[in-house]
């Protein structure tokens, strides 16, 4: 396992290809997720708890969700071994999908029960990532720990929604 210390990877040629990779794949899920996404009538109508952040406050939090993801990612890949490699992209892909797939649910199909049933796959996928993570780079899989509390608080508000406004 890497120490992370300073010097413990020297910038290579591959290293600035899986910063870019890494930088698209976030985007990606991060387009993806904001076209899944609608804030239009059937969302304003919804009951939400008085404890919702204000909406603007989601873009903010996602954009640094997905920033310290992408240098998670970069970090585990840089760390680990060839055998290693592939996990760390497995791992990262499967979140990739179950955070749009949330979105998908949740906004598109206006199924926000649904929707909370596949965030405990979302969580689980992030606490899998911060498992792959720790095993070439404790940093990176601690990178995750704020994305891992915020999908955690979004599954409360979640179910919240539901509760306030169910059945769908």
């Amino acid at each position: 396992m890497s120490d992370d210390g300073p010097g413990a990877h020297p910038q290579r040629p591959q290293s600035r290809r899986a910063v870019l990779v890494a930088a698209l794949a976030a985007l990606g899920v991060a387009v993806l997720g904001g076209l899944s996404t609608d804030l239009g009538d059937w969302y304003a109508q919804l009951k939400q708890p008085p404890w919702k952040p204000p909406d603007a406050l989601f873009g903010p939090a996602w954009t640094l969700i997905f920033a310290l993801t992408a240098l998670s990612g970069v970090m585990a890949w840089r760390h680990a071994g060839a055998r290693q490699r592939s996990g760390i992209l497995i791992v990262f892909a499967l979140n990739g999908f179950l955070n749009v797939l949330w979105s998908l649910l949740f906004f598109r199909l206006r199924r926000p029960d649904w929707a909370f049933a596949e965030v405990t796959f979302l969580w689980a996928s992030i606490l899998l990532m911060m498992v792959v993570c720790w095993r070439s780079s404790r940093r990176a899989a601690l990178l995750l720990l704020p994305y891992l509390a915020w999908v955690a608080f979004a599954a409360l508000l979640n179910l919240e929604v539901v509760r306030l406004n169910g059945p769908f």
